[in-house]
């Protein structure tokens, strides 16, 4: 049986290899790709090695990033992220939700519907007790999007290698 997580209007999957060209248009907006990482946007090529690396580490792990679509038309969104934020070791060991909307569908409270999702299934069938969000500390939208999943702000910090400002909250069960 496929995972699948369903919300009032979006379906959540495992990311698969063969999401890597619906991705890559999200991926390749500099307005969404803004706060991540190196705040560049990203090729195919890229997203292609990302979805291979997600793909690999469902099969590993059994918990990873989930494409996000919509439920009424099947088409990907976004991705609902959960992973470990190893590029930033100061807070290890932990999880971190994140989410990643396409432009085109700013504005209609996915963000915050997807990450419920993953934040009930980090809390109900990976049993853990607490999650964090790793957040670029200028991204207004995604800090609102933490406090609607009832995340605290825990710390204000630096991304080694990025230097970029970072604001990490969390949510415990």
């Amino acid at each position: 049986m496929t995972l699948e997580l369903k919300t009032e209007r979006l379906l959540l999957r495992p990311l698969a290899t063969g999401d890597a060209e619906a991705l890559a248009a999200i991926n390749a907006d500099p307005e969404v790709m803004r706060y991540i990482g190196d705040g560049g946007p990203r090729t195919l090529e890229q997203t292609e090695a990302l979805t291979e690396k997600v793909a690999a580490h469902w099969v590993e792990h059994g918990w990873g990033a989930f494409a996000v679509c919509e439920k009424e038309t099947g088409f990907l969104v976004g991705l609902g992220i959960l992973a470990t934020p190893t590029f930033l070791p100061e807070i290890l060991p932990v999880t971190e939700v994140g989410w990643r909307i396409g432009r085109d569908r700013w504005g209609r409270g996915y963000a915050p519907e997807a990450a419920r999702a993953v934040v009930g299934f980090a809390f109900g069938e990976l049993g853990l007790d607490r999650v964090v969000s790793c957040i670029h500390s200028e991204n207004r939208a995604s800090i609102r999007v933490a406090e609607k999943l009832g995340m605290s702000l825990e710390r204000e910090t630096v991304v080694p290698g990025y230097e970029v400002p970072c604001s990490v909250y969390e949510l415990k069960a």
